[in-house]
């Protein structure tokens, strides 16, 4: 099956200025150059993204920067709201704006069970044209998407991927197993990432790209050219930076990874706050040791 998506996705943040207002110019930018070094789509206003203190109009807004200068590259918006309502019309607000797609999440809050959640994404479907990357992350947001709700999902065309969040490298295998290649698999655990494309991932939904392209992108196509040996050593220097994204505060600290690498700033949106002190101190000397080992990257 050739599948709509592939490849690597940064779920790239969202750029603010000093007073907490849309930085657009440098959240354009920060994409533009995702972009130049090899990402194959954007997701933008995920949760790197800071999307539950984003309004609905700022996102679009966002998705509409993003699109003047993605080219032929999707540009996916996630929908991540309250209610049912509220994704149905955003989705809506996302085609209009001219999304590729959307990633969408369960309603957040409220922990829907299994006939709760597959109605929501039928709903959301229903309300737009666009495809549909599927977010599963219950250990962030409560809610699983079993193997066996893919299959009853199957039957819906607009659901074209998955974004798998569930910390288990076991659920890829018995997704695989239950619905074949039916869906693109994204893995969307920064560090298990080559441990999903090995065992079948098509894509990768990265976070740490953010502030590393290249180097993710070169683990992803030298994994994928069954280079594992070079795609294991990029991948082991890169693993306590891709440790970073698997944290409450992820944003906080890939923020001060861009800040660090010279591409970005730790403004944040509240009630988040940059990072301070002993914290501040640890992520920083993670990055700086990551920043001194840098490895050169092989010809792909």
């Amino acid at each position: 099956m050739a599948h709509l998506w592939t490849g690597v996705f940064p779920a790239v943040t969202t750029k603010f200025n000093a007073d907490e207002s849309l930085d657009i110019a440098g959240t354009v930018n920060h994409i533009k150059w995702q972009l130049e070094c090899g990402a194959d789509g954007i997701i933008v206003c995920g949760s790197l993204g800071e999307a539950s203190t984003l309004t609905a109009d700022e996102k679009i807004t966002i998705l509409k920067a993003a699109k003047e200068v993605a080219g032929n590259k999707p540009v996916l918006l996630t929908v991540a709201e309250d209610s049912t309502r509220a994704a149905a019309a955003l989705a809506q607000a996302a085609h209009a704006a001219g999304a590729d797609g959307i990633m969408l999440l369960p309603a957040m809050r409220y922990v829907s069970d299994e006939r709760e959640t597959i109605n929501h994404y039928q709903r959301v479907a229903d309300a737009s044209p666009l495809p549909i990357m599927i977010y599963n992350n219950p250990i962030a947001y409560g809610v699983n998407i079993t193997p066996e709700m893919y299959v009853e999902m199957a039957k819906e065309p607009k659901y074209v991927a998955i974004k798998e969040s569930s910390g288990d490298i076991r659920t890829l295998t018995n997704v695989i197993n239950a619905v074949g290649n039916r869906y693109a698999i994204f893995s969307g655990v920064d560090d298990l990432a080559l441990e999903s494309i090995v065992m079948g991932a098509d894509g990768w939904v990265a976070g740490l790209v953010v502030a590393f392209p290249k180097e993710t992108v070169a683990i992803y196509k030298l994994a994928k050219a069954g280079r594992l040996e070079e795609a294991r050593a990029i991948y082991r220097w890169f693993a306590p930076l891709l440790h970073l994204d698997v944290s409450m505060k992820l944003v906080q600290n890939l923020k001060l990874c861009e800040a660090m690498v010279g591409v970005g700033t730790e403004h944040v949106r509240a009630p988040r706050l940059p990072l301070a002190g002993a914290e501040r101190e640890r992520v920083a000397a993670v990055i700086k040791a990551g920043l001194a080992a840098r490895p050169q990257l092989p010809a792909i």
